[in-house]
């Protein structure tokens, strides 16, 4: 009870926050994120912070995940979403309320592993998982509809440039920590036009991957 409690509050101030687009609303209110850390912090899971999920990671405050979210349904909702960052799974699954495919990346194998079982257990079939490294995207399944990234590289990745279609968006982060840019890129016949949409801090973007920890 004193979770839910704590989750209507959060609803409560992403409003006031500014997020205003309904399917945003019903997904953060559809997805406990209490269930996407660990337990000995669940009375924090409710707050506006970022909270560390291991391996130095971190999942997003809540009004980052929905401002990005909404960020990318501004001209309808896309059919297919490249994530680059499962992480916990969290933003995840708030994608996969919203979009019929979800194709997210992940280069530490373990956070891969638990992300996937916690989604599947939550009933989220619309999500294909790849183990690897973000830099290079995914390029099997391109050209993406909109690309969302979840860690911030000091410049936008190539690779994903090239594998947004005409007409779609990349949400990212970008530059150092303690400077770093939310960027909205969109891809046009001409090239990429860019905007600005908040100033933000993510754990950096690592290229490569990492395989399971020892504790796993």
């Amino acid at each position: 009870m004193k979770l839910q409690h704590q989750h209507e509050r959060m609803m409560q101030r992403l409003r006031q926050q500014g997020i205003q687009h309904p399917a945003v609303l019903q997904a953060m209110q559809a997805i406990p994120r209490h269930l996407f850390i660990d337990p000995a912090m669940s009375s924090f899971a409710y707050a506006d912070n970022a909270l560390p999920i291991g391996q130095g990671q971190t999942i997003s405050q809540p009004y980052i995940v929905a401002r990005m979210t909404e960020a990318l349904l501004t001209q309808g909702i896309p059919p297919n979403v490249l994530e680059i960052g499962t992480g916990c799974g969290y933003q995840t699954a708030i994608l996969a309320k919203l979009i019929r495919h979800i194709y997210t990346v992940e280069r530490i194998k373990n956070l891969t592993d638990k992300a996937r079982e916690r989604l599947e257990n939550l009933g989220l079939e619309n999500i294909s998982y790849y183990y690897g490294d973000g830099y290079l995207g995914w390029r099997d399944h391109a050209p993406y509809s909109a690309i969302i990234v979840t860690a911030a590289p000091e410049q936008v990745p190539t690779a994903l440039l090239e594998q947004l279609e005409i007409g779609g968006c990349l949400i990212i982060p970008v530059g150092e920590r303690g400077q770093q840019a939310l960027l909205k890129i969109t891809r046009s016949r001409s090239g990429y036009q860019q905007s600005l949409l908040d100033y933000v801090s993510f754990v950096p973007l690592q290229k490569g991957t990492i395989g399971r920890t020892r504790e796993d």
